[in-house]
């Protein structure tokens, strides 16, 4: 029998020898982690790798957490988690290294295929063809994020969809999904980085509303050279966090606060134990303050932290350093063994080291590995270009001038596929004016190599399998012979119960969106019909509600995220942008979030409730379709489609439209608008008039008296603005009016260029044009208040009647004489 094993397993049965084997798997997988860390920043100083963000000082506490990290279980973490991503499986050593390379092999590099920076993990939640994985077996990385504090946000979606599988009737049979809800979503953050509003936005929200979520927090005392002290109001975290602690009152919200030195081994150990118990059976959140943590060789491998710590916390740090503290530990471990009155141990230092000497060489071996199959690949691609070169020169006027490009490129110590791509392109122009096979060869080989490093490098910003919102079949509303005339708010809500009951998955969150059904009734009544869970209001934080949104999405649920105001986008902009935007591209499709945005703008009263910030919104939210549709039996086709597809949208309906009535469908839930294609509202022969949203309204009121004064306008509603008319429907309108009139209320130079460059550029439309393009958009500033003030501020119906007449007078000046 063996006395005094301390609990560090929670089997209570656990033989010594077990003990002892999990232990030391403990420590290796700690010193592989390091002289991984070690390695890859001389890897970066060396020239072979480009940047190094690392883990190293943060191993010990990771482990702690890997051993209560269940399959279903998700994390939401970000550059410091290389260790777990060892423990649980989710790397090996050459993967490591092949992230540090940025190798576009995906099977050396199955987290991204070299798109995300090193030390960012993604497990593949589906597979090829797009179909969701059994998320239920597998243990879950959601694709790690560098922006400080972006990855919070996320955390509670994730956490929160336990919720929801624990409590909405309906979903029991999503056991692909989640096991009764009784996954943890696990979040990493550094201490620096809690001070973002992302992190307190969050953590006010899963306190509201108890979720299983265990947040871990790495306080190393700087953020980068900045010491915590002047982060933070309380030096000591915990401390700060103690408004949010519950009490042991019944239904006291709130969370859990653990502490522990992140050199403690066995602390750690019984910290994370508590804090999952907790939060799987409570489902509540809980908060791991991990202090005393170290960063042993900096912030990055851009930087020395020798420059701003003083000799005394330098001095600290190595002897607080958690593998030496977790090493002195081993060492001094005792058990007794009453069978043979001695005392034993987990490992002499004799066999750490012997240890520590294998894992060194193993960790060095594989990096080696690696990096000869990395630039085998390179080689091969150097050795067939230079080949075709060498062959090109032998027929071509210009050898010398070649030769000296192939001199340059093998001067090169480590030319990369940018080397050989301008190789090819150099030569390729200094024989611009031949014509020899040789190079038409290299030219083949250029595009076929530009299709390869296409798919490597510029794929899957949206999906291209068949869950993609263009590959869902259009299905035109019908319409009963004494079709009901309504306000356009019952569409949208009458269509919404039809999705509701049809989807037990799709829920539905926002501010005042539960108990009143939105500010504008569009979910009016559905919270008593459907329950709390899935139509509920939210508190008034427009980026955990976008982060709510996508983590449920990732875990198979078909959120519906509303966002009040257009205008309060802006709020939650840097969610969208690089979480939600990129999460198909960083990850080369091996994750997605069909998460539905919905917000209503354009024209009202007021400077903050009137803005169409659309050109900021699309040009930071490529990978999310943006939706506009003009009125709410387009708007409801387009919920229609997208509950259909599992891809990410935008979906803005018309602020002052919800009043307005329209005839209703007779198959809600059923007809569909199709994603990317444009509508011809109003047929013209004059010039075409390009528009969307609120103001299509005014250009069609416009459009009545330039008929009177002889101008007759085509009017196109693009519908969405991403996509943008798939099949350049536009340019066929320009052929026949040669004249075109982008309308926005927008700010000048807004989404007026982004679908000017579309028109123009893409679809080429410049060459059917006989007069110069114009816009007509809001002033430079937000609109002012009141009627008066959006006459004043954005585009009018005087606006458009003039501005278009313009254009005729510089045609035919005498046939449309000057106005004024």
């Amino acid at each position: 029998m063996i006395k005094d094993i301390d609990p560090i397993i929670s089997d209570a049965n656990l033989s010594f020898q077990e003990f002892k084997k999990e232990v030391l798997n403990d420590y290796r997988l700690c010193i592989i982690s390091r002289y991984c860390s070690l390695l890859a920043r001389k890897e970066v100083l060396s020239g072979k790798a480009k940047f190094a963000i690392l883990g190293d000082g943060k191993e010990l506490p990771q482990i702690a957490m890997a051993k209560v990290f269940r399959n279903g279980d998700f994390r939401s973490g970000y550059y410091r988690d290389q260790t777990i991503a060892f423990a649980i499986g989710e790397i090996t050593i050459e993967n490591y290294f092949a992230q540090i390379y940025a190798d576009t092999d995906d099977v050396r590099e199955p987290q991204s295929g070299g798109r995300m920076m090193n030390c960012h993990y993604a497990s593949h939640l589906i597979d090829e063809e797009g179909n969701w994985k059994v998320l239920t077996d597998q243990k879950n990385n959601a694709a790690d994020l560098s922006p400080t504090a972006a990855q919070i946000p996320r955390l509670f979606g994730l956490a929160y969809a336990s919720k929801i599988y624990r409590n909405c009737p309906g979903l029991e049979n999503k056991i692909q999904f989640s096991n009764q809800g009784n996954e943890i979503a696990f979040g990493t953050i550094g201490d620096a980085s809690t001070s973002e509003g992302h992190f307190w936005e969050a953590l006010n929200a899963a306190c509201a509303l108890q979720i299983p979520m265990v947040l871990s927090i790495w306080d190393d005392g700087y953020g980068i050279s900045v010491e915590s002290s002047k982060q933070r109001a309380k030096d000591d975290f915990s401390e700060l966090l103690q408004g949010f602690k519950r009490t042991h009152e019944e239904n006291s919200r709130g969370c859990e606060i653990i502490t522990a030195h992140g050199w403690d081994y066995p602390e750690l150990i019984e910290a994370y134990a508590r804090a999952e118990k907790i939060a799987r059976e409570k489902h509540i959140p809980v908060i791991i303050h991990v202090s005393e943590l170290t960063q042993p060789q900096g912030h990055s491998s851009s930087g020395s932290h020798e420059r701003y710590k003083s000799a005394e916390r330098l001095e600290w740090e190595k002897e607080y350093d958690c593998i030496k503290k977790f090493r002195e530990w081993i060492i001094n471990y005792e058990a007794y063994d009453q069978s043979t009155n001695l005392k034993i141990h987990v490992a002499t230092e004799e066999e750490l080291l012997t240890l520590e000497k294998e894992i060194k060489q193993l960790v060095k071996e594989h990096q080696k590995n690696e990096w000869n199959k990395f630039r085998t690949d390179m080689d091969a691609l150097s050795n067939h270009t230079l080949s075709l070169i060498s062959s090109l020169a032998d027929e071509s006027v210009k050898k010398a001038f070649i030769n000296l490009e192939k001199e340059n490129f093998l001067n090169l110590s480590l030319p990369y596929k940018k080397d050989i791509f301008h190789l090819i392109r150099k030569v390729l122009r200094i024989v611009r004016e031949e014509r020899t096979q040789a190079k038409t060869n290299l030219q083949n080989w250029l595009n076929q190599l530009a299709e390869n490093e296409s798919h490597n490098y510029n794929s899957k910003l949206y999906t291209d399998t068949k869950f993609s919102a263009l590959q869902v079949p259009y299905i035109p509303p019908t319409y009963d012979e004494n079709a009901e005339q309504v306000d356009g708010r019952i569409v949208i809500r009458n269509n919404f119960d039809k999705l509701f009951e049809k989807y037990p998955e799709i829920i539905a969150f926002g501010e005042d969106v539960g108990k009143i059904g939105d500010v504008n009734q569009g979910f009016e009544g559905l919270q008593e019909k459907y329950g709390y869970y899935r139509v509920s209001d939210t508190g008034i934080r427009e980026s955990t509600i976008i982060g709510q949104g996508l983590g449920m999405a990732m875990r198979g649920l078909r959120p519906i995220a509303e966002i009040q105001y257009l205008d309060y986008i802006l709020y939650c902009l840097q969610t969208m942008s690089d979480d939600l935007a990129s999460l198909s591209y960083r990850t080369k499709g091996k994750q997605k979030a069909p998460l539905i945005i919905r917000t209503r703008g354009h024209r009202l009263e007021g400077i903050w409730h009137s803005g169409s910030p659309m050109g900021g919104i699309i040009n930071y939210i490529r990978g999310i379709y943006v939706l506009v549709p003009r009125n709410f039996v387009q708007a409801a086709g387009f919920y229609n489609t997208m509950i259909q597809a599992e891809e990410p949208c935008l979906l803005i309906e018309c602020l002052n439209g919800y009043r307005l009535k329209e005839t209703i469908p007779s198959n809600l839930g059923e007809f569909t608008t199709p994603v990317g294609k444009i509508e011809i509202t109003r047929e013209g022969k004059d010039i075409t008039v390009v528009t969307y949203g609120a103001t299509w309204k005014i250009v069609s009121e416009a459009a009545n008296e330039l008929q009177t004064l002889g101008i007759d306008i085509e009017i196109i509603d693009i519908q969405s603005l991403i996509p943008f008319d798939l099949s350049h429907e536009i340019v066929e309108s320009l052929k026949k009016t040669n004249r075109l009139v982008i309308a926005d209320e927008d700010v000048s130079g807004g989404a007026s260029s982004y679908i000017l460059q579309k028109i123009i550029e893409e679809q080429n439309g410049f060459q059917y044009l006989d007069s110069a393009p114009k816009t007509i958009t809001a002033k430079d500033h937000r609109p002012a208040y009141g009627s008066d003030g959006d006459y004043f501020s954005k585009p009018s119906v005087d606006d458009v009647i003039e501005k278009i007449y313009d254009i005729m007078h510089e045609v035919n000046p005498s046939e449309f004489p000057k106005i004024s």
